[in-house]
């Protein structure tokens, strides 16, 4: 375990909204393919940079696929190469349908992410075994906060952080980290000493993307999006994005952009996609082997 305090994760985790002056960082540009894999930042973790995500407008589309048809897409996404797959408490039944649709396969051959939901009230020790319970699963390779989307988050959060430290002493779950919603949110990952991975909205157009409300309808601020990006990879931390298909507004071609904007420009290491069918597997592969072509 980290050797660091809870009055550590308080300095450096509300310290953390000056950091929104030029960042003198260079991405390295990204080679390879979309079922390569990547160490996220200074964990132990190694993901394919494509993951599986369960979480379209909150795993509604792929809870309507039913578990037969949801089984054998996320047997068809494996067998093209993505190993990593994502989901979360909120997502309705998909801890339940994704141990289902993994069970048999052998639990090293592929990493898991799942995010809890941060309520007050709730033992985190008992929710993460009940996830892992439904997962059907030892553990967890990463364990996020999910939906961080006020500055206070750092504060608010410290008891799911010592019950997920804890889980990491206990081997229930490996890495850890947050979700964040919104700039002011997003603004206290910089400095965080609790996070190992962050996972962070990005894609060329702002779209779902970040602003100061974390639930604008209108377009997210791109570029400090991506100074924070790259600011948290140069601290060493892991950096997984998501909205890289817009919520499903972007066309073939903006789709593309994004995956190209993400790991070439802002240097994100992984990106999560949520498939309906075998087509957008192929083509989220696809997007990204042209991205790093």
């Amino acid at each position: 375990m980290p050797d660091y305090s809870r009055r550590d994760l308080l300095k450096t985790g509300l310290a953390a909204a000056g950091l929104a002056g030029s960042v003198n960082f260079t991405v390295k540009a990204a080679t390879g393919t979309a079922t390569d894999w990547v160490t996220l930042g200074k964990s132990d973790v190694k993901v394919t940079r494509l993951a599986f995500g369960t979480g379209s407008f909150s795993g509604q589309v792929q809870r309507d696929l039913g578990q037969e048809k949801f089984t054998s897409l996320v047997r068809y996404a494996y067998d093209r190469g993505i190993r990593f797959f994502e989901t979360a408490e909120s997502y309705g039944d998909m801890h339940r349908m994704l141990g289902v649709a993994l069970k048999g396969i052998p639990r090293d051959s592929y990493r898991l992410m799942s995010k809890v939901t941060t309520r007050e009230g709730v033992d985190p020790q008992a929710k993460i075994d009940e996830l892992r319970k439904l997962a059907q699963t030892e553990y967890f390779d990463i364990m996020l906060l999910h939906w961080q989307h006020v500055d206070s988050w750092p504060k608010d959060s410290l008891h799911w952080q010592d019950g997920i430290l804890q889980a990491q002493a206990r081997k229930a779950v490996v890495s850890r980290g947050a979700s964040v919603h919104g700039l002011p949110a997003l603004r206290q990952v910089p400095g965080n000493k609790f996070l190992e991975v962050a996972m962070i909205r990005v894609n060329h157009k702002g779209t779902a993307m970040d602003a100061e409300d974390y639930a604008t309808q209108g377009l997210g601020n791109v570029s400090e999006v991506v100074q924070h990006v790259q600011q948290v990879r140069k601290e060493g931390l892991g950096v997984i994005s998501m909205k890289l298909v817009g919520e499903g507004k972007f066309n073939r071609a903006d789709r593309q952009a994004a995956m190209k904007f993400a790991f070439q420009h802002a240097g994100v290491q992984s990106v999560t996609v949520g498939y309906k069918n075998t087509p957008e597997v192929d083509e989220a592969i696809e997007n990204i082997n042209l991205a790093l072509a």
